[in-house]
């Protein structure tokens, strides 16, 4: 790391790539080609070569999020526990577990924290079409409180072909908000397009937070830039999707919008410092 960036941001959404690793998510294709980032889904990129990505960005950290769909595991909680094991400074893992077995999932969410040191739950809706006002999704919601972590979830429509009615903020995230109050809940992707309904809830909700995960911050719609530059400004966590967007384009994507300082490095770096309790 050099000494040439003021703010070393935090990736709040990025996932490990392995060869051939998302094999069992053909949904995502598309998207990734329509990011011109498809090739990376065969040839994968190694620790170093992600280490060096995150350098020329200037980002110090990236949360490495696990993934699970219904009857498989796509990237395993140990998977990611030994990239952050090679570089514990770099990589802060994210468990997900088996949804539709209650159970399971919460002595694996539990594991994952006690054990393997990572520092939130992700599901993503769409694999599961289950918004997540599910039942499937509360005990989860019960063991992030008790254990302080923050509840992570892709909000707005499916780039991936597949429905979208998921990741509609309201009603569904804002029932779970309203139901525990006390669970802390990011909303990675933006919202769109409902993005008005997202900032409403990250208005109304002290616990709920929105990443920029997924989207080049220069399309960022207009009404969450003004949010994050005035009221909101505690509320957005910088993110990138990678592999679906390359970490150091978004990161000198996201210097170039002319933030105030202060507001550059709260969403760069300091709400996701507190959110995830880095």
């Amino acid at each position: 790391m050099t000494t040439e960036f003021k703010t070393w941001a935090i990736d709040a959404w990025a996932q490990p790539l392995t060869p051939g690793g998302f094999e069992k998510v053909p949904e995502i294709r598309r998207l990734f080609e329509q990011s011109g980032t498809a090739e990376l889904l065969e040839k994968g990129m190694g620790v170093d070569e992600m280490i060096a990505m995150m350098d020329r960005g200037g980002v110090e950290k990236l949360m490495l999020c696990a993934w699970h769909r219904p009857g498989a595991w796509i990237t395993t909680n140990d998977q990611v526990a030994d990239i952050v094991r090679q570089a514990p400074g770099r990589f802060v893992g994210v468990a997900t577990v088996n949804l539709e077995k209650p159970m399971e999932a919460v002595h694996e969410l539990d594991r994952a924290v006690h054990e393997l040191g990572f520092k939130a739950l992700r599901i993503v809706p769409w694999l599961w079409n289950r918004p997540p006002n599910d039942k499937f999704y509360f005990p989860l919601y019960v063991r992030c409180i008790e254990l302080g972590i923050p509840f992570c979830t892709q909000v707005g429509h499916t780039g991936p072909l597949m429905p979208s009615e998921t990741g509609r903020p309201i009603p569904y995230l804002d029932e779970v908000a309203l139901t525990f109050p006390e669970l802390v809940i990011v909303g990675g992707h933006i919202g769109y397009p409902w993005t008005d309904e997202m900032v409403g809830l990250a208005w109304k909700h002290s616990n709920v937070y929105i990443d920029t995960s997924a989207w080049l911050p220069r399309y960022y719609p207009f009404q969450l830039q003004q949010f994050m530059q005035t009221y909101g400004k505690d509320k957005v966590l910088f993110g990138t999707n990678f592999p679906q967007l390359m970490v150091d384009k978004c990161a000198a994507d996201a210097r170039n919008l002319g933030l105030p300082e202060p507001v550059e490095t709260k969403f760069l770096r300091d709400n996701a410092f507190k959110v995830f309790n880095l």
